[in-house]
């Protein structure tokens, strides 16, 4: 907390002395991205400041609804307005990510920027790419480290509706619903406040995960028929889709988002992946149970990363291959990531 306090005053004296503030989330943003993005803007604007927002890319559709979300400029179809908003403005806050490649077309204007940046993240091992990194593993969500910071630098109730939403939608994306278990006491204590600042539960439950379309619904079904292997002697299953079984359902961004868990279900499994194809590369997706660190299994094979329980990767090869890696490096290495 002491460090946390550090924080928030060189925040406020940052917030205090700059004219043009600019919060970027990184590319594909999740929930947490956005959530902690709208919630800092809503305490700024609250504030009087003059703050702006961008996406590198558009929000998935069951994040369309949150309220702010439509002032989000979206850097892929407004390329010359974000270009002059990078520009003209003199403190960059980067939320929910640590690398530089997650600003996707963004990354070397921003980085040219004379602008001083800040990042505020969650994740592990940040890259020493901005002038101050509020970093810490241990909360449940980028959100979360959201809420403290603004709860140190704000004087007064700074809860509003607005705020509560947003910072809710991000937490129990980040932690499944708290099916995951990067998530602690203290964070069990924000949604308290949270519920307490009277937000429908049961709406935003409704809007973040019963939001799909026949498709997707039809495409889900496919994958755990058709594409889902389970390996019983090594508690793992792993689901992949090709681009054409995508297109064959009619994917838009975010159809995908959650089937990566679903093989956790299955009595014995404590070790789910997803593999994607793209033109250019195959992403995964990894899930697990208990203390299997698939954030260190992403980080040692897949040139990824994340959380205990939850990361992801990539792989510059065919679909096929991948798998097959994927598979050799877990017959070998399972009873060394098993026991940790």
């Amino acid at each position: 907390m002491a460090d946390l306090l550090k924080y928030a005053k060189e925040l406020s004296k940052l917030f205090s002395t700059s004219d043009n503030i600019l919060l970027i989330c990184h590319i594909n943003p999740d929930g947490d991205a956005v959530g902690s993005q709208l919630a800092l803007f809503h305490y700024l604007r609250s504030c009087g400041r003059n703050v702006e927002m961008i996406s590198p890319n558009n929000l998935q559709e069951f994040l369309k609804w949150m309220p702010g979300a439509d002032l989000i400029n979206i850097f892929i179809r407004q390329r010359d307005h974000c270009r002059d908003l990078i520009r003209n403005s003199d403190l960059v806050i980067l939320l929910d990510f640590n690398q530089p490649e997650r600003l996707g077309e963004m990354q070397d204007l921003l980085m040219a920027s004379k602008a001083t940046k800040v990042i505020i993240d969650h994740h592990l091992n940040p890259r020493p790419f901005a002038d101050i990194t509020i970093s810490d593993p241990s909360k449940s969500s980028t959100s979360e480290l959201v809420y403290e910071l603004i709860s140190l630098l704000s004087s007064k109730q700074f809860m509003n509706q607005s705020i509560a939403e947003v910072i809710y939608v991000g937490i129990i994306t980040d932690t499944g619903n708290f099916e995951y278990g990067n998530y602690s006491g203290q964070t069990l204590r924000i949604i308290a406040d949270i519920l307490d600042a009277g937000i429908d539960r049961d709406k935003i439950l409704s809007l973040v995960y019963n939001n799909f379309s026949e498709d997707r619904m039809r495409l889900q079904g496919f994958a755990l028929n058709k594409r889902m292997t389970v390996i019983p002697e090594y508690q793992t299953a792993y689901i992949y889709l090709t681009m054409n079984d995508l297109a064959a359902f009619n994917h838009v961004k975010g159809d995908t988002e959650g089937f990566v868990n679903m093989p956790l279900s299955i009595r014995g499994i404590r070790f789910a992946a997803l593999f994607i194809e793209k033109e250019t590369h195959i992403k995964l997706s990894f899930r697990s149970k208990g203390n299997f660190p698939v954030n260190e299994f992403a980080s040692e094979f897949f040139s990824g990363g994340g959380h205990l329980n939850a990361s992801g990767g990539e792989y510059n090869d065919t679909l096929e291959n991948t798998i097959e890696y994927f598979l050799k490096v877990l017959k070998e290495n399972f009873t060394r990531f098993n026991k940790k």
